[in-house]
């Protein structure tokens, strides 16, 4: 099957430290490769991938402080592969709402996977415009906002099987935070959960522009007290030992989350998660098997106090039944064909196992 792949320039395919979209169409595009389709990715050039590339610019915008106005260049891409639809036999786009216009003008099969929060009035407007179009959600929980689109499947996200593995011997002597420093993503609770069990608290994590503020003035007084360690973005050579080390993750988060990756990287790792019951958590955990699933800080407390009954090989045997990229793959490519074949309304697959 002749696939295009239309990643997000924020990044590059794959991202050098942080990035979710970004690192699921590097999986997602590689592994179709290996699974002896043809697949053209379109991202920046400075992506790294066996499939064909197709720069869209020289590098991600996250690195050209240059660029003044990023929706131009988004624009321009989807003005590009527009002209090479037929080209194709499925157009697969990450980038949100950017070419639902165009694409639903021209002949050859596309959908959306959407990747993030769809709670902002906004993306209600504009998706239910095109609601008519093809829709993939990462997590059931992620359509609730807006639940009339034309939502063909579920698809959850996956991981090369190989690319973080648990570290056999590592000592579990703290508790490991890893993403982003935002006030949705809980950092100053999971510096309370961990001083309250007594624990060391590393943090591996990446400050945004936009959460400068809130870092300055909410998390960097917190970081003096003993039992935290800021260490910064990390890469995915990085992750194994950082995770494998963790009694578990904490993830304490407050808000509607479409996916959260970072839960299947520390499951790949064979290390348990303790996560707040919002968004898709409950779709990506299974509570007692691959951690805990809390609604508060007392219960998390309580949780820490239970992870001796979490068996670790048994976390990771349930991400290589439910996560890996090849299962991934595996479920769009049977979208690819329904779309292909024509199929006006896919039946929902079920995302669990």
């Amino acid at each position: 099957m002749r696939i295009a792949q239309i990643s997000p320039l924020f990044e590059a395919v794959p991202p050098k430290l942080y990035g979710g979209t970004e690192r699921v169409v590097h999986s997602l595009t590689e592994e179709l490769v290996a699974m002896g389709h043809e697949v053209t990715l379109f991202a920046s050039g400075d992506s790294v991938t066996s499939a064909t590339l197709a720069p869209m610019r020289d590098q991600a915008l996250r690195l050209d402080p240059t660029v003044k106005d990023w929706v131009a260049t988004y624009a321009r891409m989807v003005e590009l592969i527009a002209r090479r639809a037929d080209e194709f036999d499925v157009i697969h786009s990450h980038i949100d709402y950017f070419p639902l216009g165009l694409f639903s003008r021209q002949r050859t099969p596309f959908l959306t996977t959407l990747h993030g929060r769809l709670d902002i009035a906004e993306f209600k407007d504009i998706y239910e415009t095109y609601g008519h179009t093809p829709f993939v959600s990462i997590s059931d929980s992620q359509r609730r906002p807006i639940p009339r689109l034309n939502w063909v499947r579920t698809v959850l996200h996956g991981l090369p099987a190989q690319r973080l593995t648990p570290v056999e011997g590592a000592k579990q002597d703290y508790f490991a935070f890893l993403g982003r420093v935002s006030p949705e993503k809980g950092l100053d609770r999971a510096i309370k959960i961990a001083a309250r069990a007594g624990m060391k608290l590393k943090v591996a994590a990446k400050v945004d522009n936009a959460d400068k503020d809130y870092y300055e003035n909410q998390i960097k007084p917190l970081l003096s007290q003993g039992h935290v360690e800021f260490i910064g973005e990390i890469n995915d050579e990085q992750k194994p030992a950082f995770l494998s080390g963790a009694h578990a993750l904490l993830f304490p988060i407050d808000w509607p989350e479409p996916f959260g990756l970072v839960m299947i990287e520390s499951m790949a790792c064979g290390t348990p998660v303790i996560a707040y019951n919002h968004g898709s958590v409950p779709e990506v955990m299974e509570d007692g098997v691959t951690g805990f699933i809390v609604t508060n800080e007392d219960e998390a407390v309580e949780a820490i106090g239970k992870l001796h009954t979490i068996d670790r090989k048994k976390v990771r045997a349930r991400f290589d039944a439910r996560f890996t990229s090849r299962v991934m793959a595996q479920n769009y490519l049977d979208l690819y064909a329904e779309l292909q074949a024509g199929t006006e309304r896919p039946k929902l697959r079920a995302v669990g196992n």
